[in-house]
């Protein structure tokens, strides 16, 4: 279902014109170049959050001299066109190692809405970077390890995840005024971002919260169906669940992957499991859904693939093996396990990890086959690769940047 009328090269979002990962418009390279070309990089402060490109705009949103900033860039050159920031506390406590901004801007209706850490919500023109509107009654409470859901603009309405263990909602504000219109308080918010889901004609919001994941309708936010779904020791929510027509795909650490299809009796909602495939766990990373199969990363940094009956197909280490005489642990700055992007790029699949080693491979439930692995940074990626045309918009640990593959 389209949340936005986007050019193929657009990535006005989370994960993309549609919130799946797919990036229609990205041309590959004939053969895999062992470096790109860099045509700019510029410093923005730190955040992991992904970029939003629109048309010749690219919009970064970070943290720098203790402020949320949100910036707009020409995606051609770098240059800063406007810049807006308030000050702002990043992350403490065990998430102060990533103090800036999680949640990616969302770009519709010459608008751009921004959700920082301590839950600050922003809307600012997109042309101009003025504020419309910014709401703040949230910014006293969040999440163990802060905001990170990222909003979502679908309908006219803004749409975000606020709030933390005793006071957590999803919230739906006009998105011209930020006048709210409705507000649905049953769980506080882990990590994952909303996702839209069409079943019967009725639009769906699907929210993955610290304790299950429920579907509010968007029009009215009234919950129609709702799972249980907490991740077993010390884990949380943060794999955005996935929707295709009236199918629901989520996922956590030691649960999983689980294939719903929601049905509508009257007012009524029910869901009855396609499949489930205990093996597969993820955290981190969010899995994109390609022709029935699923591709994904575990938390044991290993790609996999399921097939169109949840089958694993194959799995694989997303690291190269280390260079002989390396050091132990030479794979790349991993860390912990499990964090990493995957994009649907058409005839490729791409995967970008803390590494920095962004790995081209064919999108088959067959086997495993890379195509290309190249470096792309210096210091850790945590956001998504931005890929439209030959071109791949890169944010780091403090910058961001463009680079071409010919």
């Amino acid at each position: 279902m389209a949340v936005h009328a986007s050019v193929a090269q657009d990535w006005p979002q989370w994960r993309g014109p549609n919130r799946d990962a797919k990036a229609a418009g990205f041309v590959p390279p004939k053969t895999w170049p062992k470096k790109p070309n860099q045509q700019w990089k510029v410093a923005v402060g730190e955040g992991v959050a992904t970029p939003a490109l629109v048309g010749d705009k690219l919009y970064v949103f970070s943290r720098q001299s203790g402020a949320e900033v949100t910036r707009c860039l020409e995606a051609a050159t770098g240059k800063e066109i406007w810049q807006d920031k308030y000050d702002s506390l990043g992350a403490t406590g065990p998430a102060s190692g990533f103090s800036g901004p999680r949640a990616s801007p969302a770009v519709s209706e010459n608008k751009v809405v921004t959700l920082g850490v301590r839950g600050v919500l922003s809307c600012l023109d997109a042309a101009k970077g003025t504020v419309l509107w910014r709401k703040e009654e949230y910014k006293s409470a969040y999440p163990r390890f802060f905001a990170a859901s990222s909003p979502l603009i679908a309908d006219h309405l803004c749409l975000a995840q606020l709030g933390g263990g005793d006071n957590g909602v999803v919230i739906a504000c006009d998105l011209a005024d930020g006048k709210e219109k409705w507000k649905w308080t049953g769980d506080s918010p882990a990590y994952a971002s909303l996702s839209l889901l069409n079943v019967d004609g009725v639009k769906l919001v699907v929210a993955m919260t610290e304790t299950k994941i429920v579907a509010l309708t968007l029009a009215e936010g009234k919950q129609v169906w709702q799972t249980p779904f907490l991740v077993p020791g010390r884990g949380y929510n943060a794999a955005t669940p996935l929707t295709d027509g009236s199918t629901l795909i989520y996922a956590g650490s030691g649960r999983g992957v689980t294939a719903v299809q929601l049905t509508r009796k009257a007012d009524a909602f029910e869901a009855k499991e396609l499949w489930k495939n205990p093996d597969s766990s993820v955290m981190f990373n969010t899995p994109v859904a390609r022709n029935g199969m699923l591709f994904g990363l575990t938390a044991g940094n290993e790609l996999f693939c399921l097939n169109a009956q949840g089958k694993t197909a194959w799995t694989a280490p997303v690291s190269a093996p280390a260079a002989e005489g390396a050091p132990e642990g030479g794979r790349g700055r991993m860390g912990r396990g499990g964090y990493g992007s995957i994009v649907d790029a058409g005839s490729v699949l791409l995967a970008l990890t803390p590494s920095s080693e962004l790995v081209a491979f064919e999108p088959t439930d067959k086997a495993f086959t890379e195509l290309g692995r190249i470096k792309v940074a210096d210091s850790p990626t945590y956001a998504y690769p931005v890929a439209s045309k030959n071109r791949i918009f890169i944010k780091d640990q403090d910058s961001v940047m463009l680079l071409t593959l010919e």
